[in-house]
């Protein structure tokens, strides 16, 4: 039983507090409770938004029978058991992307989503409602391009390299499993995927350019398997190709773009620098065939219904709590639920495999 009210526990205060608990609260979702390894940033989270209560063990706030929807914002590893554990106790469950380690874990979560289908899943793939995005999507399901031909990706970053290696990441010990393929590069498979279906292979490569790091424990500087880089060529189940290529180890790099090509048209959608994530006033850029350049597409005002200024990812979090809240009501699991999350990793897990053995990798179809 939903009350008017959803109320909330969320798991994390890194990039919890930055946008999940202000955009749930901008929402009207009430948040319960907020959960963290250390009482001190828990108890911190707490009080600077007002929040109840605080667990240092995420299974106590479990144990809360008023809360009925869990956010799962903590480090990747700990997402399956999480997000599994709030499933069986009972709660509605936002799980963070990437959306987990490996395809075995995120088939498990999928199968616990299965198990508990009067529950609401979901996985943060919040770009989904980006302006830019969203009337990209709006375009393409309008048929702007044709039959898709390719499409290309770009992103590439990079900053001056510091005269001390920087901190060693959280997600360090799970090599390649863990860098900006899976930071980066899974909001935009689920881009991909979101726009064009199901990709059904992939071959890639994956590097580490700089992959000096610094033990916060120890001071010691030590060598990280963690990718900086990654490219790959996929080819969609519907027909059509495509190429990502990315890199935060590129200095001077001109930020991201996504360019879309069919028989009857391109579309792209630039990202200018310093962001990596599609801003608030993104535009979307058109042309048809036999015109000379592309054009700014006017949006409609729907797809950008409102500015939120205290950080770009909150207008398209905001819009998908919307569907998350809907989905609750509903009793249903709006895309992008769990199925989009594992459909997600196979894409991830065959990057890392063809990186590996330098061979294509193949993705299976299968019904959801």
């Amino acid at each position: 039983m939903v009350t008017e009210s959803v109320k909330v526990g969320v798991i994390g205060v890194g990039f919890g507090s930055v946008v999940q608990i202000p955009g749930f609260q901008s929402e009207g979702v009430e948040i319960l409770a907020v959960a963290a390894r250390r009482e001190e940033r828990a108890q911190e989270a707490a009080e600077r938004f007002g929040i109840p209560s605080f667990f240092t063990d995420y299974r106590k706030m479990l144990e809360v029978p008023e809360i009925e929807a869990v956010s799962v914002v903590s480090p990747v590893p700990l997402h399956k058991e999480m997000a599994i554990a709030s499933l069986e106790a009972g709660k509605h469950v936002l799980c963070e992307k990437p959306f987990a380690v490996n395809q075995r874990d995120a088939h498990e979560m999928l199968e616990a989503s299965q198990r508990n289908k009067h529950l609401t899943a979901m996985i943060g793939h919040e770009f989904r409602w980006a302006p830019q995005r969203a009337f990209a999507k709006d375009l393409l399901d309008q048929g702007y391009i044709g039959k898709l031909h390719f499409v290309n990706t770009s992103l590439l970053i990079g900053r001056q390299r510091p005269a001390t290696p920087p901190l060693l990441e959280p997600q360090a010990d799970l090599g390649r499993r863990g860098g900006f393929l899976w930071g980066l590069g899974s909001h935009y498979i689920d881009a991909m995927r979101h726009w064009f279906g199901d990709i059904v292979s992939v071959t890639g490569k994956m590097a580490s350019h700089f992959p000096e790091r610094t033990d916060p424990t120890t001071g010691n500087v030590r060598n990280s398997e963690v990718d900086d880089s990654f490219s790959f060529i996929f080819e969609f189940a519907n027909g059509g190709w495509g190429t990502m290529m990315a890199s935060s180890a590129a200095p001077a790099g001109q930020g991201a773009v996504i360019e879309i090509f069919g028989n009857e048209g391109s579309l792209s959608t630039p990202q200018a620098l310093p962001g990596v994530n599609p801003p608030q006033n993104g535009v979307v850029y058109g042309g048809k065939s036999g015109d000379a350049v592309r054009q700014e597409i006017p949006m409609p005002d729907h797809f950008h219904p409102f500015d939120d200024d205290r950080d770009a990812r909150l207008l398209p979090f905001r819009l998908m709590v919307r569907e998350f809240v809907r989905g609750i009501r509903g009793g249903t699991s709006p895309a992008p639920n769990f199925y989009d999350g594992y459909k997600c990793q196979q894409v991830l897990d065959a990057v890392v495999e063809s990186s590996q053995t330098g061979r294509r990798v193949e993705i299976p179809l299968d019904s959801q």
